[in-house]
């Protein structure tokens, strides 16, 4: 199953794109964006695509294959986006980045590393590329009870954090946590106790309890806050003046980190933000593909 790019449409728009320019997907995935810029940038312009996953590289060499040496397919974390730009001849010279900071389908559902909360037999890995810090059940091991509620509250706005860091650390006295079925169970039965019900699965405002969980341990694994502090500063120095940063961000914390380092930028007179407000995505694209309702989108230009 192919993931579905969410704001394509708007994203699109806003990278304002030319036939011809240079363009950065740096996070290629599926290439349902990069397949889109492919069109208009056509049949001069030069994509290069970063992914971290091999096996995400492989799947967008397929839908890209008709645009030939036009683009082009970097394995990397996109942290290091200025050394791959300078490798490629187009630093200072780039058109257009997208990042996209979500997660696509496949790789929750196809990859085995214990990303999502479903798959109750798979190893909590959750690494996704070579950036990554260590293996989930390893910062489970490794982590104190502080740590654990840090990561569960700032990560991901869990309310029971400090109730589950207790309950992991009193489990892996007993024994490792090292599926993904074990860490589901810890949280299962915290929020049984917290809720006073019996019920296999307690369903908390319509979702897993496990998922803010999952989603703290996931941005911990491969240190997504760090990536995103990194990479902001780069991309802008690779962007050519006049040329277009687009971030889509899908939960606060990342969104607020994206915020402030583009509001920070503007005051150095670096960039100049394109809208004040994120773009979001319409009534209709919510319900064909829910995802995306937690997605907002901002786009900068370089001076």
């Amino acid at each position: 199953m192919r993931h579905i790019p969410v704001l394509l449409s708007e994203t699109i728009e806003g990278l304002d794109l030319h036939e011809g320019d240079i363009v950065v997907d740096c996070t290629l995935g599926d290439a349902g964006h990069a397949e889109q810029i492919m069109e208009l940038i056509a049949p001069t312009g030069k994509l290069i695509g970063i992914d971290a996953d091999a096996e995400a590289l492989l799947r967008a060499k397929q839908f890209l294959y008709r645009f030939g040496e036009h683009a082009t397919f970097v394995k990397d974390n996109f942290s290091n986006l200025s050394s791959i730009t300078h490798a490629e001849g187009v630093h200072g010279k780039v058109h257009a980045i997208l990042a996209d900071l979500g997660w696509s389908t496949p790789q929750f559902a196809e990859r085995g590393r214990g990303f999502s909360f479903h798959n109750e037999d798979e190893l909590l890995d959750m690494r996704y590329g070579s950036g990554a810090i260590a293996p989930a059940h390893e910062l489970l091991d490794e982590m104190s009870e502080s740590q654990l509620t840090e990561i569960f509250q700032e990560y991901a706005d869990e309310s029971l954090a400090s109730n589950i860091a207790y309950a992991i650390v009193q489990h892996r006295k007993k024994a490792h946590i090292r599926t993904v079925g074990d860490l589901v169970e810890i949280v299962l039965q915290t929020y049984r106790e917290k809720l006073g019900t019996e019920k296999r699965v307690p369903w908390v405002g319509g979702n897993h309890p496990a998922t803010k969980v999952f989603q703290a341990l996931r941005i911990a694994v491969n240190d997504e806050y760090g990536v995103i502090k990194s990479f902001i500063p780069e991309a802008i120095e690779a962007l050519a003046p006049g040329g277009i940063l687009a971030i889509i961000t899908f939960h606060s914390g990342e969104d607020r980190i994206v915020k402030h380092m583009f509001k920070k930028a503007a005051s150095l007179g670096q960039i100049q933000l394109v809208q004040r407000k994120p773009i979001v995505c319409s009534e209709e694209e919510a319900k064909e593909n829910p995802p995306s309702r937690s997605a907002k989108l901002r786009l900068v230009k370089k001076i």
